[in-house]
Parts: C-alpha cells; sequence; structure tokens
C-alpha cells in the first residue's frame, strides 16, 4: 500500500489549492530558513479554511484532542469531519496523524492518500508518509518520501534531520 501511495504521490497532478495558498507555497519553495515558519504558519491556516464553521469546529475539536493526548476521541471528530467533508484535504490529514498516534498504520496510510489525492503538495502528509515507512522498516522509501517534501518546504528542519539519519543507514553516507 505504501508504495502505491509514493507512485500516486509522485505523479498526481496539481489538486486544487486556494490561490492564496499556491503563492504561499511558491514563496516557500524559495524562503530563506528564518522565513519559512512564518509561511508555512500561513499555508496551514490556509489549509484549515473548510469554508463551514462546523465542519472547522470538528477541525478544532479533533486537533483539540490530538494536543492534549487523546487520539480517540480526535479520530471521533476527525472521522465525523472526512465524512461530512470528504474533499477537506486537512481534516484527513489530521485524521492520519490521529491514526498514526495509535499506531494505526493502515488506515494512516489511507488517510494520508486522501490528503494528497486532494492536496499533492501538502508537506505535512509526505512527511508523515515518510515516518509510517520508516515505522515499516523501508528506509529507502521513507528517505525518498522525504526527499519529495524538500522540493516544497526545503528548510524543515524535522525532514533534514530524517534526511541526514536514512542518507547514513541507506547509503552509508551523509547528504
Amino acid at each position: 500500500m505504501a508504495t502505491l501511495l509514493v507512485t500516486v504521490m509522485i505523479s498526481l497532478p496539481a489538486a486544487a489549492d486556494t490561490a492564496r495558498a499556491d503563492e504561499l507555497l511558491s514563496q516557500l519553495a524559495t524562503a530563506s530558513a528564518e522565513e519559512s515558519d512564518g509561511l508555512v504558519r500561513e499555508i496551514r491556516l490556509e489549509w484549515s479554511k473548510s469554508g463551514s464553521a462546523a465542519m472547522d469546529l470538528l477541525l478544532r475539536r479533533g486537533r483539540d484532542a490530538l494536543e492534549v493526548g487523546n487520539p480517540e476521541l480526535a479520530i471521533d471528530h476527525l472521522t465525523a469531519l472526512t465524512d461530512h467533508a470528504p474533499d477537506f484535504a486537512e481534516g484527513w490529514s489530521n485524521l492520519a496523524l490521529a491514526y498514526y498516534q495509535q499506531e494505526l498504520f493502515g488506515p494512516c496510510v489511507y488517510a494520508l492518500e486522501q490528503t494528497l489525492a486532494l492536496n499533492p503538495r501538502h508537506f505535512g502528509a509526505i512527511k508523515g508518509l515518510g515516518a509510517v515507512l520508516e515505522q515499516l522498516g523501508e528506509p529507502a522509501k521513507a528517505l525518498a518520501a522525504y526527499r519529495k517534501v524538500l522540493d516544497i518546504y526545503p528548510h524543515d528542519p524535522e525532514v533534514l534531520e530524517a534526511i541526514g539519519r536514512l542518507e547514513l543507514q541507506v547509503t552509508g553516507q551523509r547528504i
């Protein structure tokens, strides 16, 4: 399943992002490390807008549950969100995180697939795929996913650290 997701992730056409998110993503690709943090915050804010106050509330409740360490409750809220707003990528992305925290990697990968089908430049979902692949003992595939993140968000410190670690593991050399 993860191999399919890597293939799909790389070959998907660009999904319909908001114009503002597209603009911010373009800026992020060339931003300095110092500028990246603010751009990432703005991008995540744009991605969090479902267009529905009720769906935004479900997203907020799911995120709040994750923040306090209650992924079961988060799954309840985020499943309701994805049931009612299946075209809202951020709902799927947060559901994937809740599944990951429960070590439910099959459902996590499915939620990541949904996220990336709706928003192929969702760097958080691609990073999540890398994390799942690492957990599943697929370091070369995880490394490929993390490298894809750098095409979008070149200064992600967690991804840069993961690439350094995996480069050493996969090839015996640091980048």
